[in-house]
């Protein structure tokens, strides 16, 4: 297949090593990986917090860019980002876009896909060849829980890793507290939820504490810094791209 990747914002900005780690991945599994240049953020931001008319034109860009007929599928390393495009860019172009736009929007939607639901549901691999000799758990993120709906499809792909040791992460449904601006707007609620969260993780005594969501990992992952927990954060794309002959070093974290 040829897919798109999209990097999202907090990819290209802050976690990289989450996006190398899935064109990795595919290119491992055999699969054309294009990176569309001058790709911008897909508006999650906006629409969330109210601003839906002013992302009509990431909208239209993200449909002009990834609607190139050449590509067979778009994976995103993000299930919040993958949500915005399926369910959130229909309503933009519905409400404030034209018929052009409402097509391609809806062109791009159908073959967009979050990074587990791509390699269980389109490739159809479970076991992608990753080796991971650590503790880990488990956190589902909210859209890819809630929005996408993606299931324990992350968590097969982990049981699946050579040499993890999967331990099931406490509450693992309730939201981390991050939320985007929430975090921002009502502090001291999110500060209480991930409180929550990361005793949660601290319980499990695990190394690492994987996602797939890179918002949701820079939240948690702050949290257990500031109570030096000893568990580190990292994206499901990062272990899955481990292997015995490229490992993925974890540096240990603060206690």
């Amino acid at each position: 297949m040829r897919i798109g990747l999209f990097a999202t914002c907090l990819g290209d900005t802050l976690f990289p090593d989450a996006v190398k780690a899935t064109a990795l991945l595919l290119s491992r599994l055999g699969q054309e990986v294009v990176f569309p240049p001058g790709q911008t953020c897909c508006g999650q931001m906006h629409i969330n917090t109210g601003y839906q008319r002013e992302p009509l034109p990431l909208v239209r860009d993200f449909a002009e860019r990834f609607g190139d007929g050449s590509l067979d599928a778009v994976v995103v390393p993000s299930g919040s980002c993958a949500g915005c495009v399926r369910h959130q860019h229909p309503l933009i172009a519905e409400r404030y876009g034209d018929a052009a736009l409402r097509s391609g929007v809806a062109a791009v939607r159908a073959k967009t896909y979050e990074l587990s639901e791509l390699l269980v549901d389109v490739l159809g691999v479970v076991d992608v060849g990753a080796y991971f000799p650590h503790r880990v758990t488990y956190h589902p993120t909210c859209h890819s829980l809630r929005m996408l709906r993606v299931g324990d499809k992350p968590l097969r792909l982990l049981r699946a890793v050579e040499g993890i040791d999967l331990v099931e992460l406490p509450e693992a449904d309730a939201c981390c507290g991050f939320g985007g601006t929430f975090a921002l707007k009502n502090a001291d609620t999110s500060s209480a939820m991930l409180h929550d969260k990361t005793a949660a993780v601290t319980a499990t005594g695990a190394d690492v504490c994987t996602a797939g969501d890179s918002s949701c990992l820079m939240h948690i992952g702050g949290g257990l810094s500031r109570i030096r927990s000893g568990t580190r954060t990292l994206h499901l794309a990062q272990i899955l791209a481990a292997t015995r002959t490229a490992p993925l070093a974890v540096p240990e974290a603060a206690r």
